[in-house]
């Protein structure tokens, strides 16, 4: 069965992660959610992730982040963008997340880039997902 939106699947299945406390979780794999998966680690949303085969099909594994208390470092991710409803911002009209607290993945002409950086170098695109 063919999946209609992969990067939903991708965040579901890190919220659920989240949500039982696992310290990993593997994603099939796609060019789109493996940088996907840079942008959350530079913003230092996760730990790592890792591109695992065994043999037919490739993952990511995503190694989640937890504070000292054991608290997720991501309280919610949402998607934004659908494949029945693109959403697609100018550089200028790109919202905030949280006032500026979480982010926005932005798909541009120069790659997956989180928001504060397309609104820096002037780039427009289709908003993605939002991170907090």
């Amino acid at each position: 069965m063919t999946m209609t939106d992969p990067v939903a699947d991708m965040l579901t299945r890190i919220r659920n992660a989240l949500r039982a406390s696992h310290e990993m979780v593997n994603i099939p794999s796609s060019k789109l959610k493996i940088n996907v998966a840079k942008v959350l680690k530079s913003e230092g949303y996760i730990k790592n992730f890792r591109i695992i085969s065994d043999g037919q099909h490739r993952y990511i594994r995503i190694f989640l982040k937890y504070d000292n208390e054991g608290n997720p470092v991501i309280e919610g991710l949402q998607r934004v963008s659908k494949p029945g409803c693109r959403v697609y911002k100018k550089h200028d009209q790109i919202p905030q997340t949280l006032n500026g607290l979480g982010i926005n993945i932005v798909s541009t002409s120069r790659g997956l880039m989180p928001d504060n950086e397309a609104r820096q170098e002037k780039i427009g695109g289709e908003i993605l997902c939002a991170v907090w």
